[in-house]
């Protein structure tokens, strides 16, 4: 299974791949976890039109914004839910749970997503500079990635990104060492023959496509704030937070209904959680930055294959061109799936437009989803999906269907989610 996680990331052997100092600045930092010194060592280089600063820049920010969210998770005692593992990035779940955690409130809660945004937002923009232009290529080994995530002011040996999957697996590193985890041995130069190269050659069609995923996790934390979610945070959140101070802190074990007691407060906490998905629009100007943003991810995914298709390398590719090598093991790209791709696209433009409507079960007429981002005062997901909640939102149009979206359905077939994960 580690084998096979780790094959993801896995890039194939291609030339080697080749850096100017920005892009040793920016490898040399994130295998040290001293972001902030990156930050002072690239903006000098960046501000000179340094392309490669830009891309370092940007992935610095992401992975510095990771950061701040999972310094925030843990020492408020974010765990994921039956687990003693610390819950907030792929990169924190290498930590046991902080033992003394701080009080978090509503009010915390949304300034962790506000600094979240305010970073991905300055990523994104040192990312769409270093996708305009430049000939460049930045190795990093992604597991080699480090993050302070306790806060004690250094980012430590244990926190990095493959400690973090050896815990989430359950994998003790001494079997790494004994090749015993995925069934290899150490090889020449003192590499790990069990795990492989996940060395990536980020490039400007990259710095694009990392600039696209910044703006899917701003567009998800920007949609949480543009409502009052404060009755859903006090009533459910201490499942995630259960020792943080919130109000059902100490009821979440309490008497027993039907089952077994935890099996029936958990069951009453996510029936309270569905009950309380009932927000109010406090911000309508960032619910219509959500749908300005969802538009902007579109339109970086059509910039991103435009820069992948006139690439004539094949450098350890995050994505690759139809000439390209696949990152992912049987995961070659045709341009039969760029096309589609490219379709799909479109599609979504249309949708997003208020050009094509999404259907809705029980009405003839369609859902605007244009509309819904632009007139919503409320949003009540059980209302919407039921009925009564999307009516002012309906209208005559064409609608959206399966033959929408033939294309991508013929070619990715049921795997159509994740490779649309995976394209952007």
């Amino acid at each position: 299974m580690f084998k096979r996680v780790l094959a993801l990331l896995a890039c194939a052997v291609s030339l080697p791949a080749f850096a100017g100092e920005a892009g040793d600045l920016t490898r040399q930092h994130l295998y040290a976890g001293t972001l902030a010194e990156a930050k002072v060592a690239l903006a000098p280089l960046g501000a000179a039109g340094d392309t490669e600063a830009q891309f370092g820049l940007g992935l610095i920010e992401i992975v510095d914004a990771i950061g701040s969210v999972s310094r925030a998770f843990y020492r408020h005692g974010a765990v994921l839910p039956g687990s003693e593992f610390v819950l907030g990035s792929a990169i924190s779940g290498s930590l046991p749970a902080n033992s003394k955690p701080e009080p978090l409130d509503y009010a915390a809660f949304r300034s962790i997503l506000e600094t979240l945004v305010a970073q991905l937002d300055t990523a994104s923009v040192a990312l769409e500079t270093a996708g305009a232009a430049g000939d460049y290529v930045v190795p990093v080994d992604l597991l080699k990635i480090r993050v302070d995530i306790n806060g004690n002011g250094t980012a430590e040996e244990g926190e990095t990104v493959a400690n973090a999957l050896m815990a989430g697996l359950q994998i003790d590193p001494a079997q790494l060492a004994n090749g015993d985890a995925a069934g290899g041995a150490v090889g020449a130069g003192g590499h790990d023959a069990a795990l492989p190269n996940t060395e990536v050659g980020f490039d400007r069609a990259d710095a694009l496509w990392l600039a696209g995923y910044a703006n899917v996790i701003a567009a998800q934390a920007d949609f949480l704030l543009a409502h009052d979610f404060s009755e859903f945070f006090n009533a459910s959140f201490h499942r995630v937070f259960p020792a943080a101070g919130l109000p059902m802190q100490n009821h979440s074990n309490g008497g027993r209904l039907v089952l077994d007691s935890g099996s029936d407060n958990a069951i009453a906490d996510a029936i309270a959680a569905i009950h309380t998905i009932n927000w109010a629009v406090t911000d309508p100007a960032r619910l219509k930055r959500v749908h300005t943003r969802l538009g902007k991810i579109v339109a970086l995914s059509r910039q991103n294959w435009d820069a992948i298709l006139l690439e004539t390398d094949d450098n350890r590719e995050l994505l690759p061109s139809p000439r390209q090598t696949s990152l992912v093991p049987e995961g070659a790209v045709t341009d039969e799936m760029v096309a589609a791709w490219r379709a799909t696209l479109d599609v979504a433009d249309r949708i997003l437009a208020g050009e094509l409507l999404i259907p809705h079960w029980r009405f003839k007429q369609g859902f605007d989803l244009k509309a819904y981002f632009e007139m919503a005062t409320r949003t009540d997901f059980v209302m919407i999906l039921s009925g009564y909640g999307a009516l002012p939102y309906l209208r005559d149009g064409p609608i959206a269907t399966a033959d929408s979206f033939a294309e991508a359905n013929r070619v990715f077939g049921d795997n159509l989610l994740g490779y649309a994960f995976w394209f952007n």
